[in-house]
């Protein structure tokens, strides 16, 4: 068995007011792997990410464990988080030109994480290194004299991954990287990070709205719903035959290109995320299901097998197989053009 680089338990988040963004979430990440966490903006996504290397606001409670081999960030004195932070695990912010100092030059803010994490490197050899992470993210070692507005989207990007993996982690958590990148870049970018992660033999936690990316990317895929998981499982097999109806909701947003047998369009999903404040009782996406149940309003179902590597918080998985679920009214006629 693979071993466990990150192992998240119970894990609460609540912003200041008592807001809860993140309700009892459960992971786990085995070296080398690369899991996706779908879900719609405001179900916890980034909040969960955050949480993990502690990185949310002052104020913010924030309850279980988080540990990265072994060791419970949540828990650690901020020196020690400290040396975690970049050395351990690193971030690939979402919104590369926000998160990179507008006034230092790129090669600076590379040299930066080497000098405080790795003693005994000067910064002329810091300097070098930074050269060398631009060459393996693509981009020629002169860029280093580059301002970030100098830049494009794509290579900002680039430049995220690059310092993401400055200080060779063992987990790199991706927020959205291919965010208002055009699909060609994005391409681009998905099978850069894929590529590097796997020659280093990286963890990857990858978050994404959009699951057919997360498909192409990851091994496996945990679907976020009102700030809990809603299903997890192989990440081929939820996307074509998800058990949760939000997953295949989810699913049926995207196009499916090249697929003649699909003749499917991207189907939108009727309602709003609920108020965190003010949760409907039992199964939260139950007021927008289109394979809601009148037991669904009284019970909130906790995750339980749904097939092999499966696992899904839906009535329906125990009742039988859920299947792909279309919402209700979105379907398309029969014979309708694809």
């Amino acid at each position: 068995m693979d071993e466990i680089l990150l192992r998240v338990r119970d894990l609460r988040v609540a912003y200041p007011g008592g807001v809860p963004a993140v309700r009892g979430v459960d992971l786990e990440l085995a070296a080398g792997q690369r899991l996706g966490l779908a879900g719609e903006s405001g179900s916890g996504k980034s909040t969960l990410a955050l949480a993990l290397l502690r990185l949310l606001p002052p104020g913010t409670l924030v309850t279980g464990r988080a540990e990265l081999h072994g060791q419970d960030l949540l828990g650690l004195p901020w020196g020690r988080l400290r040396a975690v932070r970049w050395a351990g695990a690193s971030v690939v912010f979402q919104g590369a030109m926000h998160a990179l100092n507008p006034v230092h030059r790129i090669g600076e803010q590379l040299a930066e994480p080497i000098l405080l994490h790795e003693r005994g490197v000067r910064r002329p050899a810091a300097r070098r290194r930074a050269g060398e992470l631009l060459e393996q993210v693509g981009l020629p070692a002169a860029r280093a004299r580059a301002y970030p507005h100098e830049l494009s989207g794509g290579q900002r990007q680039r430049v995220m991954i690059a310092m993401a993996l400055a200080c060779s982690p063992d987990l790199v958590i991706a927020d959205e990287p291919t965010t208002a990148l055009d699909v060609m870049v994005q391409a681009q970018i998905l099978e850069l990070l894929g590529r590097l992660v796997g020659e280093r033999g990286i963890g990857l936690l990858m978050i994404s709205h959009d699951l057919a990316v997360l498909a192409e990317t990851c091994d496996r895929i945990a679907v976020m719903y009102s700030g809990r998981i809603v299903e997890e499982g192989p990440a081929g097999s939820l996307f074509t035959d998800a058990a949760h109806p939000y997953s295949a909701a989810l699913g049926s947003a995207f196009p499916r290109i090249g697929d003649p047998a699909a003749r499917m369009r991207p189907r939108g999903l009727p309602g709003d995320p609920p108020d965190p404040l003010a949760p409907p009782p039992g199964c939260a996406f139950h007021p927008r299901c289109p394979s809601a149940r009148p037991e669904c309003a009284r019970s909130d179902p906790a995750l339980t097998a749904a097939g092999p590597g499966r696992r899904a918080a839906c009535l329906l998985v125990g009742a039988g197989p859920a299947g792909p679920h279309v919402p209700r009214g979105l379907e398309e006629e029969e014979g309708s053009p694809a």
